[in-house]
């Protein structure tokens, strides 16, 4: 197995090449968990990778609870299908709280004041009543709380944690933003046990899923996405094997294991003209790698705004530039910015793969599209 094999496969895999997803849930399911505090480019993540999805789409999607949006595995947010969350969180639960002891104990978060917040949070929620952060702020303060900075954060992120909250039905601002309304845990998520019974089972669920979806990856990626142990995940990956021995494939990458879904190594190798991706910088094809992520390749130039995300732009799988969009008056405005070609010889094919990728974002945003 060589670099091209790891780049050909994971887009595959992550399913930025054909096969795609029927919907943006089906996308989710196969990529389990998605990084998404960027909430309007973590839509295009998912849409990406289906036929042909809308941003309106997928907002219906999490507006309708099949998609959720909530901190999980690392303390950032992550799309979840509903289906998952459940025994995705009691798995994570642990080492999330347990990394956020120390702001805990700056907030004043102890058991008690935990357990009283998510009485308060919950009543707020309960009965399909969603509401907002500066909503559930007002209801801690009514119930003697400061509700405010730090501690707001905290608590209402404890409470996700602790299956108590989770995202609900989306609301506009008056600029026309989405912004995020939190429900009640239990009335969002499945109560019958759809995923694994206990925790070595969920572990296994959690490898096994991981590496079929981003392979070839080390246990090392694993451990970083997940936020579990390197312990953990071998121990994920051993009993995956065990439950179903053709599930992942193992080979020698650079002088380390790597695991992958069976057979993918032979896939042959995508021929023609170059392909452009615009995909957001928290992509799982970016995210979900750690100890292998070099092979991203490639620099992008910055973007000269300060504080504004800087997204990536691929070239058949590898890093060779930068983009951001500007939404002014019902269009769209996108940045791009890409470096010299390797060699300085333009592959053949990329300004029209460019305006192919430009034209795909502008169906998404069911908007006009102009390239500055």
């Amino acid at each position: 197995m060589d670099a091209d094999d790891v780049v050909r496969l994971r887009l595959r895999r992550q399913q930025l090449r054909a096969p795609h997803a029927d919907t943006p849930e089906a996308a989710l399911k196969n990529l389990l968990a998605v990084q998404s505090q960027e909430f309007p480019y973590a839509r295009w993540s998912l849409a990406q990778r289906t036929a042909g999805a809308s941003a309106a789409d997928v907002e219906q999607a999490v507006a309708d609870g099949r998609i959720l949006r909530t901190h999980i595995l690392r303390p950032t947010w992550h799309f979840v299908h509903r289906d998952d969350l459940r025994w995705l969180s009691a798995l994570s639960a642990p080492r999330l709280h347990q990394g956020n002891q120390g702001m805990y104990r700056q907030t004043g978060i102890d058991a008690a004041v935990a357990s009283r917040s998510a009485r308060v949070l919950a009543r707020a929620v309960a009965g399909g009543a969603h509401k907002t952060r500066e909503e559930l702020a007002a209801e801690l303060q009514r119930s003697g709380f400061t509700g405010k900075g730090l501690e707001l954060a905290y608590l209402i992120m404890h409470a996700e944690i602790s299956g108590v909250l989770t995202s609900g039905t989306p609301v506009r601002s008056k600029g026309g933003a989405l912004r995020q309304t939190y429900a009640l845990f239990d009335e969002r998520v499945p109560a019958a046990p759809t995923g694994p019974a206990d925790r070595p089972v969920a572990l296994a669920e959690l490898v096994r899923r991981y590496f079929q979806s981003r392979g070839p990856a080390t246990a090392k990626d694993c451990a970083d996405w997940s936020g579990l142990t390197v312990t953990d995940v071998r121990l994920g990956l051993a009993l995956a094997l065990e439950i179903d021995p053709g599930a992942l494939e193992t080979a020698a990458l650079d002088g380390t294991e790597v695991h992958f879904k069976p057979d993918s190594q032979h896939e042959p190798a995508a021929g023609g003209t170059a392909r452009i991706d615009l995909i957001q910088c928290y992509d799982e094809y970016v995210m979900g790698y750690s100890r292998t992520r070099h092979f991203l390749g490639g620099t992008a130039p910055a973007l000269p705004e300060r504080d504004t995300p800087m997204h990536v732009v691929l070239r058949d799988g590898r890093m060779i530039g930068s983009w951001r969009h500007v939404l002014t008056g019902g269009s769209c405005e996108l940045d791009i910015r890409t470096g010299p070609e390797p060699g300085d010889a333009a592959t053949p094919g990329t300004d029209r793969a460019v305006d192919e990728a430009v034209e795909a974002y502008g169906k998404f945003l069911e908007m006009p599209v102009v390239r500055k």
